[in-house]
């Protein structure tokens, strides 16, 4: 597996579908390494003439994982954003957008189509805000603007226990992780597409396996409550975006959705009946064919400028957060 080394950080990434086909990038969610995207939407993505790229974000999977940093007090940061005051994180998710344009770099790619799901999604929309030039489209799936208004901010009091129950201490215990994992996808999948247990747990097992980082979700939790309310920086967003959210998401609630689209310029909003905060089987394709048809109805012909591979940024000091000086003429402040 490829790996992008910069500011002393490594991101292990993967690319599949022609080299020369338009670059679309898929970010992550919290806590979760790549492999969590299902193969059926890459898969389709790379049959619909896409070259697609994922990674894992810092602190999780084969990344970095920065256990040099401090690990965050999560009731206290979840109570301080909750009464609008400001919270203290190692990074923030502007450094993990510039983490995602070195990928881009190390991939050879100046510009990509752009979809994150969850946290990816408030990622994708940092980096679409601040280097414009990176983004040819948006597709921000289940994800928010940050607003912290209680009825926008706050899932259902289940799903949030769920999201917050820390996996076995154990990480060698894999079948205890994916007992961990389908119980947390039980209480905030969709719905109205109940999954076959077997093959989801098929699937959660390869991701047990990449590996979970109880440390590194909480920071990048922290990090999410960090970035405060994004509205006025979501307003800067220019490439063509495309919001997707479930109607019965119990952990993002819909009314995050419908935020995010009110405050992306000329964004268009598909809200999915049924779905929760999961990519259930008979939606796969569905969701992949829409990010397609987004692309491709937004110039997905345009082709990538190449970039040298493997490029590596030198730098001074511990590797926290990439500073923003990289993009030295690029990251719109």
């Amino acid at each position: 597996m490829p790996v992008a080394h910069v500011n002393g950080l490594a991101f292990e990434y993967e690319v599949a579908g022609a080299p020369d086909a338009p670059p679309l990038l898929l970010i992550m969610g919290l806590g979760m390494p790549a492999l969590l995207w299902p193969p059926e939407i890459v898969d389709t993505l790379v049959a619909q003439g896409f070259r697609v790229i994922t990674f894992d974000n810092r602190d999780c999977g084969g990344s970095s994982r920065l256990a040099h940093l401090p690990v965050p007090n999560i009731p206290r940061a979840v109570t301080r954003a909750l009464l609008r005051r400001k919270v203290s994180a190692p990074y923030d998710l502007t450094d993990m957008a510039l983490d995602t344009a070195c990928v881009l770099d190390a991939a050879g790619v100046d510009r990509a189509h752009v979809v994150g799901v969850s946290m990816g999604g408030m990622i994708a929309q940092e980096l679409a805000a601040r280097l414009p030039q990176r983004v040819l489209t948006l597709t921000s799936i289940m994800s928010s603007s940050g607003n912290p208004r209680p009825g926008v901010a706050l899932g259902k009091v289940r799903a949030l226990r769920a999201l917050l129950r820390r996996p076995p201490a154990d990480a060698t215990d894999i079948a205890a992780i994916v007992d961990h994992l389908v119980f947390v996808f039980s209480v905030i999948g969709s719905p109205g597409y109940p999954q076959d247990e077997q093959a989801l747990r098929s699937h959660l097992e390869r991701v047990a396996r990449r590996g979970l980082y109880p440390d590194g979700t909480a920071r990048q939790l922290a990090a999410i409550l960090a970035s405060g309310d994004r509205r006025t920086l979501l307003q800067r967003i220019s490439a063509p975006t495309l919001v997707v959210h479930g109607a019965s998401d119990p952990l993002v609630r819909p009314a995050a959705g419908r935020d995010t689209a009110q405050n992306i310029p000329g964004a268009r909003l598909e809200m999915i009946d049924g779905m929760g905060h999961d990519f259930p089987p008979a939606l796969m394709a569905k969701i992949a064919l829409m990010v397609a048809q987004h692309c491709k109805a937004q110039g997905a012909a345009i082709d990538a400028i190449n970039l040298p591979v493997n490029v590596e940024v030198a730098t001074e000091g511990p590797p926290a957060a990439i500073p923003a000086a990289q993009e030295a003429g690029q990251l719109s402040a």
